[in-house]
């Protein structure tokens, strides 16, 4: 049920800033909630909340952007903090891409949970988007794609997909 409203982030066939603030009003209802949630059992000074979420929203719109960092500095980068190329990798069209390079921040996260992937070579294209939304959807469909009948997200696996 979640993915139904991610997916509205996910269908950008363009990755860049814009994309950081593109995800569906019920997933920010969501994830705004569940933050509200714990912050409110932990207790942390406002001051902390306020600070944390700017540098959460800076790393999300970093992660995001378009920039095309010079190789060997993306690559010291990507040792600790999430880079664009590291982060486009996850928006990647094909499936096993799309479920890796999970982190926001620290790169350390998907090291320790083994989602980190960085063999796409330096430079080779990445096509972004969910292969079964090609087209751009508007904000209505945008709005409804939630609440419609989900169109399978990637084609099924195949023995030549299963290795990719």
């Amino acid at each position: 049920m979640l993915w139904r409203f991610h997916l509205v982030h996910h269908t950008d066939l363009d990755l860049d800033v814009a994309t950081a603030l593109r995800f569906h009003a019920g997933e920010l209802v969501l994830s705004c909630g569940w933050r509200a949630a714990q912050v409110a059992v932990i207790g942390p000074p406002v001051a902390l909340v306020i600070g944390f979420e700017l540098v959460f929203e800076a790393a999300t719109a970093f992660h995001h952007s378009n920039w095309r960092l010079p190789d060997a500095l993306d690559a010291a980068l990507a040792w600790l903090i999430v880079t664009p190329r590291m982060h486009g990798i996850h928006h990647s069209t094909l499936e096993p891409e799309t479920n890796s390079n999970w982190s926001v921040m620290f790169t350390w996260w998907d090291r320790l949970h083994r989602t980190l992937r960085l063999e796409r070579r330096i430079g080779t294209p990445l096509v972004i988007g969910v292969p079964a939304y090609r087209e751009p959807l508007g904000v209505r469909g945008l709005l409804t794609l939630p609440f419609r009948r989900q169109r399978r997200a990637w084609p099924r696996a195949t023995p030549s997909r299963a290795r990719q």
